[in-house]
This record gives structure tokens, sequence and C-alpha cells, in this order.
């Protein structure tokens, strides 16, 4: 007899299917980037332009944690829901080992080395007198004590998600979010911890998702997959390998996202701290569009997995082109509200007119892009899925790192404050236009007619 999670892979239809794994995973994703958003605004409202662009400053080191997270969680959580598909469950738990206690351990020592390495790490992202010890704050709370819950518990959801369970996944991370929204006001203005406040009120926030999730697996310990049990942790049966490579691009485009949000800070910084507050607003503000196309694309991963790994091509079709025309539409509607919507939302945030002035410049700049995130975080979730390595590598690396550092440099020197800005886009149109070429070249090696063909023929497509 099926059990719910199989009748949800094999069986329902592929549209409904995808909206109860995609709707769940895509509201947990608004919540997170509006908890995110709740630091930048909270802080905002105290009016001191130096402790904004102090969050912004940190976070490219806060960013480290979910590219972590992302590594052990999405490589897991690929890595389960194949082994799941081809019946494998012994490698399922396995998988689920390894990602939760690596993943305990990296964050644990990168926590450890951002304390010890402040008095240089620090200046080097961007800090000055001004903003040095805000950042300190800042840091101390939210990754030197608060990079284990932050991490563990985004790997958590993402395995938890492998096993079709979107829904109990996206509660944690949602729950997470509200907590911190909620907490915000409470440490900010009734401790008055002012920036520190905030720190705090995310770490625990994370802390508490993070007994969720395991709570959440302790009952389902005779129906799920996901082990604690030391004894399943192996560095055998190629299972690091597995999850690193594929975890890798996620994990890349967030680490290149740091640097490149710490060249953009550095040129910035070059202009005024108003400047660095501004991009810091808008950049908070177009997480909601790239929260949307994450959510779409992650939502489906574990249904294209699963039956790739079945070795049900048809249905793994369907569910792609589905995600590909719902990812896009919203996209585009999201995008058309933070265009034409930007001086309201900017100065919600904060209300220091140079920083509005320049904040919602830059939003309208950055949140072109939107659809062009969407199709490329989709290509890139659908590779992750089916195992493959190189073509997620190479659009990662794309969109963060391999074209806008250079064009920050080239258009700051052609034209000044607004060109730094504009690389964001040129590289995420360059992305999509090489994931839409990867994906054509991939559709045409999957069988056209066959809804199933053998392991053998599945391992060829490349």
């Amino acid at each position: 007899m099926k059990t719910k999670e199989q009748v949800l892979f094999e069986d329902v239809p592929v549209g409904r299917a995808l909206l109860s794994l995609i709707v769940p995973t895509v509201i947990s994703q608004l919540i997170t980037v509006i908890y995110n958003m709740a630091d930048t605004f909270f802080i905002g409202q105290i009016g001191d332009s130096n402790q904004v662009a102090a969050v912004s400053l940190c976070m490219p080191l806060f960013i480290f944690l979910t590219g972590f997270a992302n590594l052990f969680g999405i490589g897991g959580s690929s890595l389960m829901a194949r082994s799941l598909g081809s019946g494998d469950n012994q490698r399922a738990r396995k998988a689920a080992a390894f990602s939760i206690w690596t993943a305990v351990a990296v964050s644990l020592l990168y926590g450890l080395g951002v304390f010890l390495m402040r008095a240089s790490l620090l200046p080097a992202i961007g800090a000055d007198e001004q903003t040095y010890e805000f950042c300190c704050q800042y840091a101390f709370w939210t990754i030197t004590v608060g990079a284990l819950p932050t991490v563990l518990n985004q790997t958590l959801a993402h395995l938890v998600r492998s096993e079709g369970h979107s829904s109990q996944a996206s509660f944690g991370v949602a729950m997470g979010g509200i907590l911190n929204i909620l907490l915000d006001p409470l440490f900010i203005f009734g401790f008055r911890l002012a920036i520190a406040g905030a720190a705090i009120a995310t770490m625990l926030s994370n802390a508490i998702a993070t007994v969720y999730y395991i709570v959440l697996l302790i009952k389902k310990r005779n129906s799920t997959e996901i082990s604690f049990d030391l004894r399943n942790y192996t560095w055998g049966q190629k299972i690091p390998k597995e999850i690193f490579l594929v975890g890798l691009p996620s994990c890349m485009m967030n680490l290149m996202g740091v640097l490149s949000n710490i060249t953009i800070n550095k040129l910035m910084s070059g202009y005024s701290n108003a400047a660095i507050a501004g991009i810091g607003v808008a950049k908070k503000i177009d997480m909601m569009t790239f929260a949307i196309a994450t959510g779409m694309s992650q939502g489906a991963l574990p249904l294209i997995a699963y039956n790739y790994s079945a070795r049900n091509i048809k249905r793994m079709k369907s569910a792609l082109k589905v995600d590909f025309f719902m990812s896009l539409v919203i996209s585009v509607i999201s995008t058309v509200f933070l265009f034409t919507c930007a001086g309201p939302i900017v100065r919600a945030f904060i209300d220091d007119p140079q920083t509005v002035s320049y904040g919602q410049l830059f939003q309208r700049i950055i949140c072109i892009t939107g659809p062009c995130i969407s199709v490329t975080m989709l290509v890139i979730t659908a590779f992750q899925s089916v195992g493959k390595k190189i073509q997620p590598a190479v659009l990662s690396l794309l969109r963060k790192g391999g074209l806008d550092i250079p064009f920050m440099f080239l258009l700051n020197h052609f034209a000044g404050v607004n060109g730094i800005v504009w690389a964001t886009p040129i590289a995420d149109m360059v992305a999509m236009s090489v994931a839409i070429v990867f994906l054509i070249l991939f559709f045409r090696r999957l069988p056209k007619d066959n809804t199933q063909i053998t392991a053998d023929q599945t391992d060829k497509i490349e």
C-alpha cells in the first residue's frame, strides 16, 4: 500500500501536487524575507542611518550561513528524494545524518571564526569608526551565537521537504519568521537594546525554529528517514560527494552573493553612508522577488527528483513545465508591484530624505530582473533535482560573482553610483539566457514519448 507521500509524488495530478509543495514553501520564504526586512525596518525607526548601514554591512557574513544551509540542505534533500524514488531508504537515512551533523560542525566553526577575526574582518567588509561597534554587536548575536540554529533549522527544513512534508517544513520557517517580527520591537524598543536587540531577536527565533524541527522529527521517528543517529553518519558510499557537488551551486551562489554584497558596499562607501543604507534597503525589498523564485523552485525539487529517480520522465517534464509557467507569471506581477511602489516602500523603512532618494532609484533598477531570477533559479534547481553538477555551478557563478562584480567596477568608473547597481540586472539577464539554453539541451536528451525508461538510460542523460 502506498504511503501518503508516494501518492503525492506518483499519482496526484501534477498541478495539484506542485501547488501542495510550492504554496507553503513560497509563503515561508516570504515570511523569511519579511523577518529579514524587520531588522532593517525597526532599526530604521530609530532614525540612525549608521545602524541601518551596519545591518547591511553584516548581511554578507550572515548570508554565509544560508550558503552552508543550502549546501547540506539542498544537497541532502536532493539525494534523499532520489534515494526514496529508487527505493533505497537506507541511503536516504545516511544522507540525512551526514547533512545534519556536518552542518552542525561547520556552523560552529564559522561562528567561532567570525568572532575571533572580527577586528580585521569587519573593517574589510566596509565598517568604519561610525559603524564598527554596531557591526560587532549585530555579528555577535546573529553569527557567533546564532550560527548553529540558523544553519540547522534551514537544513532540517530542506530535509523535511524532501519527504513531501512541505507544509510542516514551511511551518517551522514561518514560525521562526513571525517570532522574529514579534521579538524585534520588544528587544529594540522595549528593552532599549537597539541593533543588539534586533540581533538577539533573530538568534532566538532561529533557535526556537530548530527546536520545532527536532521535536517534529522525534515524533515522526517511526515514519521518517531523517536520522540524527550518528551510526548512520558516513563519509563512504559517495554520499559526501553527492551532497557537496549537488548542494555546492546553491552554496556558491550565496557565497558569491556575499562577495558581491561586500563589493557593492565597499564601492558605495566611496559615496556616503546614505548610499550604503539605500542599497541595503533596496536589496532587502528585492529579496521578495528572490524569495518567490526560491520557493517556486525549491518546492518543486522533491517532485522532480523523485520522479527522475523513479524513471517517470513524463511526469518529471510536466512538473518542470508547469512550474516554469507559474514562476514566470508570478515574478512579473511582483516586479511590476515593486517598481511602481518603490517610493512609499522605501520610505516605510527610513524617513531620511537622502537614503530614500537612493533607495527608491536602486530598487527600481534591481527589481526589473525578477523574471530573470525566476527562470534561472528554476533551471538551477531542476538540474540539482536530477543530480547534475556542472550546469548549476555555471549558472550560479554567472548570477553572482562571475559577471556582476566586474561590471560593478566598470560601470562605477563610467556611470558612478547608479552604474554600480546596474551590474545586477546585466548579470541576471545573461544568466537567464544561458539557463534557457541549458534547459532546452537537457529536454532534447530526455525521451519524448516514454513514460518509463530504464535506469541505464536515465544514467546516460547528461
